[in-house]
Protein backbone atom coordinates (compact mmCIF):
# COMPACT_ATOMS: atom_id res chain seq x y z
CA UNK A 1 0.00 0.00 0.00
CA UNK A 2 0.92 3.66 -0.91
CA UNK A 3 2.04 5.78 1.97
CA UNK A 4 0.29 9.00 0.40
CA UNK A 5 -2.29 10.83 2.19
CA UNK A 6 -5.12 13.11 0.95
CA UNK A 7 -5.58 16.49 2.14
CA UNK A 8 -8.09 19.12 1.90
CA UNK A 9 -5.99 21.06 -0.67
CA UNK A 10 -6.26 17.70 -3.08
CA UNK A 11 -10.30 17.67 -2.33
CA UNK A 12 -10.25 21.54 -3.19
CA UNK A 13 -8.33 20.87 -6.56
CA UNK A 14 -10.29 18.09 -7.53
CA UNK A 15 -13.38 20.20 -7.11
CA UNK A 16 -11.69 22.68 -9.34
CA UNK A 17 -11.37 20.00 -11.65
CA UNK A 18 -14.50 18.02 -12.01
CA UNK A 19 -16.88 20.81 -11.24
CA UNK A 20 -15.28 24.07 -12.73
CA UNK A 21 -15.33 26.12 -9.66
CA UNK A 22 -12.15 28.75 -9.22
CA UNK A 23 -9.40 27.60 -6.86
CA UNK A 24 -10.39 29.43 -4.30
CA UNK A 25 -14.45 28.64 -4.48
CA UNK A 26 -13.47 24.94 -4.75
CA UNK A 27 -11.60 25.41 -1.49
CA UNK A 28 -14.18 27.72 0.38
CA UNK A 29 -16.93 24.58 -0.61
CA UNK A 30 -14.72 22.06 1.41
CA UNK A 31 -14.13 23.80 4.04
CA UNK A 32 -17.84 25.02 4.12
CA UNK A 33 -18.71 21.24 3.93
CA UNK A 34 -16.23 20.02 6.37
CA UNK A 35 -17.36 22.57 8.66
CA UNK A 36 -20.90 21.58 8.40
CA UNK A 37 -19.90 18.00 9.09
CA UNK A 38 -17.91 18.89 12.42
CA UNK A 39 -20.40 21.06 13.22
CA UNK A 40 -23.26 18.18 12.77
CA UNK A 41 -20.54 15.58 15.23
CA UNK A 42 -19.95 18.37 18.11
CA UNK A 43 -24.00 18.46 18.64
CA UNK A 44 -24.31 14.92 18.86
CA UNK A 45 -25.81 14.18 15.11
CA UNK A 46 -24.61 11.34 12.91
CA UNK A 47 -22.86 11.93 9.46
CA UNK A 48 -24.30 9.91 7.10
CA UNK A 49 -22.75 9.57 3.38
CA UNK A 50 -24.61 7.19 1.61
CA UNK A 51 -22.02 4.92 -0.01
CA UNK A 52 -19.14 5.76 1.95
CA UNK A 53 -20.00 5.26 5.62
CA UNK A 54 -21.18 7.02 9.02
CA UNK A 55 -19.51 8.80 11.48
CA UNK A 56 -20.67 9.54 14.80
CA UNK A 57 -20.06 10.34 18.13
CA UNK A 58 -20.13 7.77 21.16
CA UNK A 59 -19.82 8.72 25.06
CA UNK A 60 -17.45 6.55 27.05
CA UNK A 61 -18.35 5.90 30.48
CA UNK A 62 -15.33 6.42 33.04
CA UNK A 63 -13.33 3.09 33.78
CA UNK A 64 -10.66 2.06 35.58
CA UNK A 65 -7.44 1.14 33.17
CA UNK A 66 -4.07 0.07 33.95
CA UNK A 67 -0.55 1.28 32.61
CA UNK A 68 0.96 -1.31 30.97
CA UNK A 69 4.57 -0.45 31.93
CA UNK A 70 4.37 -0.39 36.07
CA UNK A 71 1.08 -2.21 36.41
CA UNK A 72 -0.27 0.97 37.99
CA UNK A 73 -4.15 1.39 37.91
CA UNK A 74 -5.23 4.81 36.10
CA UNK A 75 -8.87 6.30 36.27
CA UNK A 76 -10.07 6.96 32.56
CA UNK A 77 -12.36 9.72 32.87
CA UNK A 78 -15.55 9.51 30.81
CA UNK A 79 -14.90 11.43 27.17
CA UNK A 80 -17.09 11.32 23.76
CA UNK A 81 -15.27 9.52 20.67
CA UNK A 82 -15.70 9.79 17.49
CA UNK A 83 -16.77 6.76 15.37
CA UNK A 84 -16.72 5.61 11.34
CA UNK A 85 -18.61 2.39 9.98
CA UNK A 86 -17.98 2.25 6.20
CA UNK A 87 -20.39 1.26 4.33
CA UNK A 88 -20.33 -2.49 2.55
CA UNK A 89 -19.97 -0.91 -0.39
CA UNK A 90 -16.73 1.12 0.54
CA UNK A 91 -16.12 -2.03 2.41
CA UNK A 92 -16.15 -3.88 -1.06
CA UNK A 93 -14.51 -1.74 -2.79
CA UNK A 94 -11.43 -1.42 -0.39
CA UNK A 95 -11.35 -5.66 -0.42
CA UNK A 96 -11.72 -5.35 -4.20
CA UNK A 97 -8.26 -3.03 -4.11
CA UNK A 98 -6.51 -5.71 -2.02
CA UNK A 99 -6.81 -8.05 -5.25
CA UNK A 100 -3.71 -7.88 -7.41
Amino acid sequence: MGEKTLTRMDLSEAVFREVGLSRNESAQLVESVLQHMSDALVDGEQVKISSFGTFSVRSKAARVGRNPKTGEEVPIHPRRVLTFRPSHLMKDRVAAGNKT
